[in-house]
């Protein structure tokens, strides 16, 4: 899909109010939460701030990655992580079976059953699922991936990645009749039947789109996107759909990942999308208010 063009306006003059509009305002219908899987997420900020929209009558379905984690894991079990850079400056995992396997056990073995345990703790009545649960998350996987080294771009076949392509929200939407909040990981499942890694932004942009949801909000340990990163004075607060395309140049690394990601979904339909701060307190509420970088 191609996305529009233009110029994003200064963080000055693009400053929203300083309260903002109050969450009621996104919440009549659903909302999804991606929550980053890098260092110096706060699980407990997060979850407190889940079970009081909970309370509140905000309908919820969270999605997490866990490249932390999975890096973690892939280091003590001997098999170190290897990150690739595709010629659009995009940047991903590499996932040999190996680390498909390293991926699933962070992703849903740990990152999801340790947030969901946070979550019933304070009362909210959370289920943990991965994109192959229900057939949750279908897409191709990759018949081949380009990378950059050294200048010199080379191919590889061998992986297990692929991009969310299609969203079963059957199981989401029985999970949410019955009151229950789901709480969903990767890998999603490939049309061969196979376990794919995917990211977890872009299917959490894809599942927002799907449900019809009245936003999306992609937290991580930035406040948003940087015009000059890392310098969060230089946060870019409101993008229009004409600056989506520059502001996927301006991002850096992973982070264009969560503007192809925003821009998808508000260009689907979800009124608004938000790129926030997931280290503070109230992270989602503030999400909710417009804090960070709003997409619409």
């Amino acid at each position: 899909m191609t996305l529009d063009a233009g110029s994003i306006s200064s963080p000055a003059v693009t400053s929203p109010p300083e309260q903002g509009p109050a969450p009621g305002c996104f919440t009549r219908g659903v909302v999804v939460v991606k929550l980053g899987g890098a260092a110096g997420i706060e699980f407990d900020a997060f979850a407190a701030d889940v079970a009081d929209l909970v309370r509140s009558g905000v309908r919820l379905v969270i999605v997490h990655g866990g490249s932390d984690q999975t890096t973690r894991l892939a280091e003590r079990l001997g098999h170190p992580p290897v990150f690739l850079t595709s010629p659009s400056g995009h940047t991903s995992r590499r996932t040999d079976r190996e680390t498909l396997g390293i991926f699933q056990m962070a992703c849903r073995g740990i990152v999801n059953q340790r947030l969901v345990e946070h979550l019933r703790r304070l009362g909210v009545n959370a289920v943990g699922l991965s994109g192959i649960d229900g057939g949750l998350w279908i897409g191709r996987r990759k018949d081949c991936l380009r990378a950059v080294e050294a200048g010199v771009t080379r191919i590889i076949r061998d992986d297990y990645s692929g991009t969310v392509e299609h969203v079963d929200t059957r199981v989401l939407e029985a999970l949410m009749a019955g009151g229950f909040v789901p709480v969903v990981s990767p890998p999603a499942l490939s049309t061969d039947g196979d376990p794919i890694n995917t990211d977890a932004d872009r299917a959490a942009g894809a599942t927002a789109g799907a449900l019809g949801a009245s936003a999306l909000l992609l937290l991580s340990n930035v406040p948003g996107v940087l015009e000059r990163y890392p310098e969060e004075s230089s946060l870019i607060r409101v993008a229009s759909r004409g600056e989506f395309d520059r502001l996927g140049r301006v991002a850096q690394g992973r982070m264009k990942n969560k503007v192809l990601a925003a821009s998808s979904a508000v260009i689907a339909g979800v009124r608004r999308a938000v790129i926030g701060d997931a280290r503070l307190d109230q992270p989602v509420s503030r999400a909710l208010r417009g804090e960070g970088t709003v997409l619409e």
